[in-house]
C-alpha cells in the first residue's frame, strides 16, 4: 500500500490508531438528517490512544494489552499524560 500511494498517488500514506473497549453510550440524533453517534470514557480513551500515539503503530491503554495477552503480543510504551484523566499505562501492538 505504501508504494502503491507512494507510486501512484505520489504521497505516502501514514497511520496510526488507537484501540479501546468498553461500556458506551450510542444512538440517533438529528430531526432531518439522522445521524449515529458514541459517546463516553469508553470512546475517550480511544480517541487518546490515537492522538497521542505514533505512526504505524497501534496503541492501547494497560487493560486491553492484559485482555488479549494471549492472542496478541504487546510492547509496553510506558506512562502518558491522557487529557482529563491521570496517567495511563499503555502498550503498543507488536508485529507478527
Amino acid at each position: 500500500m505504501h508504494r502503491f500511494n507512494e507510486a501512484l498517488l505520489n504521497f505516502a500514506f501514514e497511520l496510526r490508531m488507537g484501540l479501546n473497549f468498553g461500556p458506551i453510550t450510542a444512538g440517533v440524533i438529528g430531526t432531518t438528517k439522522l445521524f449515529y453517534d458514541i459517546w463516553g470514557d469508553t470512546v475517550n480513551v480511544a480517541s487518546r490512544m490515537d492522538s497521542t500515539g505514533e505512526k504505524g503503530r497501534i496503541q492501547v491503554p494497560e487493560h486491553v494489552a492484559l485482555a488479549l495477552k494471549d492472542k496478541y503480543k504487546f510492547e509496553l510504551r510506558g506512562e502518558i499524560d491522557v487529557k482529563g484523566k491521570s496517567r495511563m499505562t499503555t502498550y503498543f501492538l507488536k508485529p507478527n
